[in-house]
């Protein structure tokens, strides 16, 4: 399944029905009166986030989607058939842009939301309603409320709890592979990432998810490698884990590109917590080790964490500060939803 995480739709909502002018005729009913019925309302587009996805992939076969007018009324004081409701179901942390693709119109964040995103029109009213005492055979009947016609954009954000960041082939999906059931590509060469990829890691007994996205370069913010549209998915991350390659001859300088990019793209990343980790130990003896873990730290301001994604070394440690950063809440539900499987009785 391919990954798209930005995707442009187009919606419209059903239009009302028409209100019926009609007259109550039947042998022996002298004064049968009005008696045409109300048009039926036009259905809806809804958006409702729902488990299982993680891409909008769905989206690039069908762009458009037009829910049902509702029907005329009748005679014999029939109403109309209400139109049927379109649903877009959308993976659990999609944005709902405008057109201008600025203004959000709903961010669904939790399982279940539901918002609606275009409004049905109303069914018009029939003669009947216009009844009265000094008009008692009114001949006319609204016409149904137009539907909502708009152009919307669907954005994704993965919700994930860690957050993975470096340059290209600073051991990311290395560290990921490493430590949980996912498999993404791994090679010598850069950009090897070219999507996000998730995967579900434990330690002490508590599970979290991890996000990896593509590698990051000088200048990303400006377009440039694969840009900085993936850093979208790492907005909504408890916490940062910032992979510095131990081999390269620019340390400084590769850490210093990763937090300038952060700094020219916003949206709060610079701000939230950040372990910094000196990767790909293996290949360093004890005495590079220390010295570049003091020269790191120098640049950092904070302590730096030293691990190897292909020998394990210190993978245990790094997963064991990241849970200590993530709060509590985030993991409450999971932890009671846990529960709530094992105590429920077994069906077969």
């Amino acid at each position: 399944m391919k990954f798209l995480d930005l995707c442009k739709v187009y919606i419209r909502s059903g239009g009302g029905g028409g209100g019926s002018v009609s007259f109550r005729r039947e042998k022996y009913i002298e004064f049968g009166g009005p008696d045409g019925g109300d048009g039926g309302n036009g259905g809806s587009v809804w958006a409702v986030a729902v488990d299982g996805l993680n891409t909008l992939i769905d989206f690039r076969y069908q762009q458009h989607f037009f829910a049902n007018s509702g029907q005329p009324g009748m005679g014999q004081q029939r109403t109309g058939k209400t139109g049927d409701d379109i649903i877009l179901r959308v993976p659990v942390g999609t944005e709902i842009l405008d057109e201008d693709e600025e203004t959000v119109l709903a961010d669904m964040t939790e399982l279940g939301q539901r918002v609606q995103l275009a409004r049905g029109g109303n069914g018009g009213w029939g003669n009947l309603h216009f009844k009265t005492a000094t008009n008692q055979a009114p001949r006319r009947a609204n016409p149904g409320q137009p539907g909502v016609e708009r152009t919307i954009w669907l954005r994704l954000k993965l919700i994930a709890d860690v957050g993975l960041l470096g340059l290209p082939n600073a051991g990311k999906s290395t560290f990921l592979a490493a430590t949980s059931n996912a498999r993404p590509k791994i090679a010598d060469y850069p950009f090897t990432t070219l999507h996000p990829n998730l995967g579900v890691v434990g330690v002490d007994n508590v599970e979290f998810v991890v996000a990896d996205i593509p590698g990051l370069i000088e200048g990303a913010h400006e377009g440039r490698g694969l840009g900085d549209q993936f850093l979208g998915h790492v907005e909504r991350c408890a916490v940062l884990l910032h992979l510095v390659d131990g081999t390269s001859g620019t340390l400084i300088e590769d850490y210093q590109t990763i937090i300038g990019e952060l700094e020219a793209y916003g949206e709060g990343l610079n701000d939230k917590p950040r372990i910094t980790v000196l990767n790909k130990v293996d290949a360093l003896d004890p005495e590079e080790r220390a010295f570049l873990r003091e020269e790191l730290q120098k640049a950092v301001g904070a302590k730096v964490m030293l691990m190897s994604g292909v020998s394990k070394e210190g993978t245990v440690e790094v997963l064991r500060a990241l849970r200590a950063e993530i709060d509590d809440n985030r993991l409450l539900g999971r932890t009671a939803e846990t529960e709530a499987e094992e105590d429920a009785p077994w069906r077969p």
